[in-house]
C-alpha cells in the first residue's frame, strides 16, 4: 500500500512540474489535459465536543452496515469444513507445542514421558478407553487431511456451487468419521 501510494505521490509531482522531456509541444498538447493535478484548499473549523457528536451520529445514520458472522450460513461456513479446518490444525499445533515443551521439562519435573512409559500407560488402560482415545487422535488427523485437499480444490476454482458446497460438507463428515473410526480400532 505505501509502494503505491509512493508511486502516486511520485506520479502527481511529475504531472504538476513535468520535466525537460515533457516541455515539447507535442507533449504538452496531448498531457496537457492528464499532467493537471486537482488541488483543494483544507478549511478546519474548531467544534464543541457536543458538535463534534452530533456530527458523528449524523454520519452514523448513513454509514452502511458491515455484515456480521450471522448472515453467514452455518451449513457452508461452521459445519462444511471451514471453521473446523482451522480449529483441527490449531489443535494439532498446539498439541504439538505442549507436548514438546512437556518432553523438554520432563526430566527437570521427574515426569516420564519415554517411550515406553508411554506405550505402558496406553497399554494399561482398558480396550474401550484406547480406542475412544486413538478416535479423538485419529479422527481430526483424518478430518484435517481430507478437508485440506477439499480446500486446495476451493484454491482452484472447483466446487463452489451451493450444492457442491454442502453435498461436499456432508461426504467430508462421514468420510472423516469413518477413517477415524478405521484407524481407532483397526490399525
Amino acid at each position: 500500500m505505501n509502494t503505491q501510494r509512493l508511486g502516486t505521490t511520485a506520479l502527481r509531482r511529475v504531472a504538476g512540474n513535468p520535466n525537460s522531456f515533457f516541455t515539447g509541444n507535442v507533449a504538452k498538447i496531448s498531457f496537457a489535459s492528464h499532467l493537471n493535478t486537482q488541488t483543494r484548499q483544507v478549511a478546519t473549523q474548531k467544534l464543541t465536543p457536543i458538535d463534534g457528536d452530533a456530527i458523528t451520529a449524523k454520519q452514523r445514520l448513513v454509514r452502511p452496515v458491515s455484515p456480521h458472522l450471522e448472515i453467514y450460513d452455518k451449513k457452508q461456513t461452521w459445519f462444511g469444513g471451514s471453521a473446523w479446518q482451522r480449529i483441527t490444525g490449531a489443535g494439532f499445533s498446539g498439541g504439538l507445542y505442549l507436548f514438546g515443551s512437556a518432553y523438554l521439562v520432563a526430566p527437570l519435573l521427574g515426569w516420564h514421558l519415554e517411550s515406553a512409559s508411554v506405550a505402558a500407560a496406553v497399554g494399561a488402560l482398558p480396550l474401550a478407553l484406547k480406542g475412544g482415545l486413538k478416535f479423538l487422535l485419529a479422527w481430526p488427523f483424518v478430518f484435517h487431511a481430507i478437508n485440506g485437499v477439499r480446500h486446495l480444490t476451493f484454491d482452484m476454482g472447483w466446487g463452489f456451487s451451493r450444492n457442491t458446497i454442502i453435498s461436499g460438507g456432508w461426504y467430508l463428515w462421514g468420510a472423516s468419521i469413518v477413517g477415524g473410526l478405521y484407524l481407532a480400532f483397526f490399525v
